[in-house]
């Protein structure tokens, strides 16, 4: 039987801007999708008009998709979990639901980010909660949810624990103008999709304080290779970062407006404070949070982190984004 022709079901947990678009993805290439999000006013909104007007405004829903009440029924009704909550209500979901998610032996999420009281990757806060019986796989790469509900050319990479999940859950993203590819590395995908976030906030810092393309070359340059030392330093892959959830994440989110955390960079360096900034963008900006994981896991790990460790400064010790140029540019030459 040809794969394309099994049909799989999902139950999309988080209805934002990319669990939205990943939802209309999965219906248009023929799998019933429950769309589900803990706010009500946005599922009565998606419910009446058919379209996510808060977040992807004139792009209608398909009529695969079921605009769900319950989390717990929409679970229980569908073949694979597919989580695309905030990083910091992902622990909150699995606990919820930690019974019905095991008796489907799989969960798919799409979250890019780390927990932020343990600084842990999101598989292992999955492990620890629902054990190893149940796959694990992400979804991660150069993606802007507004182009893909637009149907832009784009391609993903989907890791998993075990090979034949990443295979599944790839051919059923996959159509003419979605591309995933496949691994198995999920420390390197999960790492290379939250990390890039806080390099996005300096590159944004660095364009609005009037920087031009020589800066925001060397900070994608020296941010990789922090996220390389660090992924390496705990169990991921080389190649993972040089690949589309590694430098093309990390291209797409410094260079774009249209991601959050670059625009809260532009923000910050135009003197506004932290709380005014995420206030204006009115969405989880991941970013943040990840910046005070790898702060703590660099200091834990001992892997040296510059351009991470003054971000990290700026966001939560209130250091001037001036001054965290100056000392940046301050240390001592050494070899690359």
């Amino acid at each position: 039987m040809n794969k394309k022709s099994i049909k799989t079901s999902f139950a999309v947990l988080g209805a934002g801007s990319w669990g939205s678009a990943l939802a209309m993805l999965l219906a248009e290439n023929g799998h019933p999708v429950q769309l589900w999000d803990r706010d009500s006013d946005l599922l009565e909104s998606l419910h009446s008009h058919r379209e996510n007007r808060r977040y992807l405004p004139g792009v209608p829903l398909p009529a695969g998709i079921s605009i769900a009440r319950d989390p717990a029924a929409a679970l229980k009704a569908s073949d694979i979990p597919f989580l695309v909550v905030p990083s910091g209500g992902f622990r909150e979901v699995l606990k919820t639901h930690a019974d019905i998610i095991r008796n489907k032996r799989r969960l798919v999420w799409a979250t890019k980010g780390l927990e932020e009281a343990t600084h842990s990757l999101l598989s292992v806060v999955a492990r620890e909660i629902l054990g190893d019986s149940v796959a694990l796989a992400v979804v991660s790469g150069p993606n802007f949810a507004v182009e893909v509900a637009q149907r832009m050319p784009t391609a993903t990479t989907v890791a998993a624990s075990v090979e034949e999940l990443a295979e599944q859950i790839a051919q059923c993203l996959y159509n003419e103008w979605f591309r995933p590819y496949t691994s198995t590395d999920l420390i390197g995908v999960q790492l290379g999709g939250a990390l890039k976030n806080v390099i996005a906030i300096a590159a944004g810092i660095a364009d609005g304080l009037g920087f031009a393309a020589n800066t925001r070359a060397a900070l994608l340059t020296r941010g990789l290779a922090e996220i390389t030392r660090l992924t390496m330093r705990m169990g991921g892959r080389l190649e993972t970062l040089s690949g589309l959830a590694g430098v093309g994440d990390l291209i797409l989110t410094c260079t774009d407006n249209k991601s959050r955390n670059r625009r809260l960079g532009l923000i910050l360096a135009a003197g506004k404070s932290l709380p005014e900034a995420l206030a204006e963008i009115g969405q989880a900006v991941e970013g943040v949070k990840s910046a005070l994981a790898a702060h703590h896991l660099a200091r834990k790990l001992m892997v040296e982190m510059p351009i991470m460790e003054q971000i990290f400064r700026i966001l939560y010790e209130g250091l001037p984004a001036r001054q965290a140029v100056k000392e940046l540019l301050a240390r001592e030459p050494t070899t690359e």
